[in-house]
C-alpha cells in the first residue's frame, strides 16, 4: 500500500517524532515548515505557515507527490503560540497565530483530501488549552479552541466518506516550544510535571504513538484525545 503521511511543524518536537514513528510504519513522509526535517527520505517542502503564498506551489507539489497514494494521514501539528491577552495584543501578531493554527490547516485540508482514499485521516494537534483557558495566552487559547471546533466541523463535512478525523490534546510536552514558553525555567517545568500523575512530562514520542494510534482507528472519528497523564484538579 502507498501511506503517505502529510504533517506541519515535522523538523522537532512532536512532529519529528511522529514523521519518524510513522516512517517506521512504511509511510512517506511530507513535511511542511521552514526548518528542514533531519529525516532520511523525507520529503521537504519549505514554507513559513504564517504567510500564505505557500499554497500555489505546494498545491502543484501534491499534484505530483499524491497521485498515486491509496492512503493519507494528514496531522496538523504546526502551532504559534504568543503571550497576550485580550488588552494587549498586537493585531498583526493574532493574524499570524491565526493563520498557523487556524487558516493553514484549513487550506491544506482543501488541497489534500481530494487525493484521499477510504481510509485516510485527518488529525489535529491541539492543547489542554483547547478545552480550557489561562492567563496570558489569548490568541493561542482562542485558535486551539477554535482547532476543535474545525476537527469536528472535518467530521461532518466528510460524513460517509471513510476520512477519519480527530483532535488529540497533548499536556505538558518536553518540547521546544514548552522551554520556550518557560524561557529555559527549570522550576517552572517541574511544577508542570507535578500537575500530572505521574510527576513527569510527557515524551513526544507518547505523543506520536497517539497519533498513529488515532491514524489507524477510525472509531475515534470526531473524537476529542486527551494526551495528559491525567491532570491534577486540585
Amino acid at each position: 500500500m502507498n501511506k503517505f503521511l502529510i504533517i506541519t511543524g515535522g523538523s522537532s518536537g512532536i512532529g519529528y517524532a511522529t514523521a519518524l514513528l510513522f516512517q517506521k510504519e512504511n509511510y512517506k513522509v511530507i513535511n511542511l515548515s521552514r526548518s528542514e526535517i533531519p529525516l532520511d527520505g523525507a520529503i521537504h517542502i519549505p514554507v513559513d505557515l504564517s504567510n500564505s503564498e505557500w499554497l500555489e506551489e505546494v498545491s502543484t507539489l501534491f499534484k505530483d507527490y499524491l497521485v498515486d497514494a491509496d492512503q493519507i494521514c494528514l496531522i496538523h501539528n504546526a502551532s504559534m503560540m504568543q503571550s497576550d491577552n485580550v488588552e494587549n495584543f498586537n493585531v498583526k501578531e493574532l493574524r499570524d497565530v491565526l493563520e498557523v493554527n487556524l487558516v493553514a490547516p484549513s487550506v491544506l485540508n482543501k488541497i489534500t483530501i481530494p487525493f484521499m482514499k477510504k481510509g485516510s485521516s485527518i488529525l489535529y494537534v491541539g492543547s489542554t488549552l483547547s478545552e480550557k483557558a489561562v492567563p496570558q495566552m489569548s490568541s493561542y487559547v482562542t485558535t486551539k479552541h477554535g482547532m476543535i471546533g474545525l476537527m469536528r466541523s472535518t467530521c461532518q463535512d466528510l460524513f460517509g466518506r471513510f476520512i477519519h478525523t480527530a483532535c488529540v490534546c497533548p499536556g505538558a510536552t518536553e518540547t521546544e516550544m514548552l522551554q520556550e514558553y518557560v524561557q529555559g525555567n527549570n522550576e517552572a517545568l517541574k511544577m508542570m510535571a507535578g500537575t500530572l500523575s505521574e510527576n513527569r512530562l510527557i515524551s513526544p514520542k507518547e505523543i506520536a504513538s497517539t497519533l498513529l494510534f488515532c491514524s489507524q482507528n477510525s472509531v475515534i472519528n470526531g473524537s476529542v484525545i486527551h494526551a495528559n497523564l491525567g491532570i491534577s484538579s486540585s
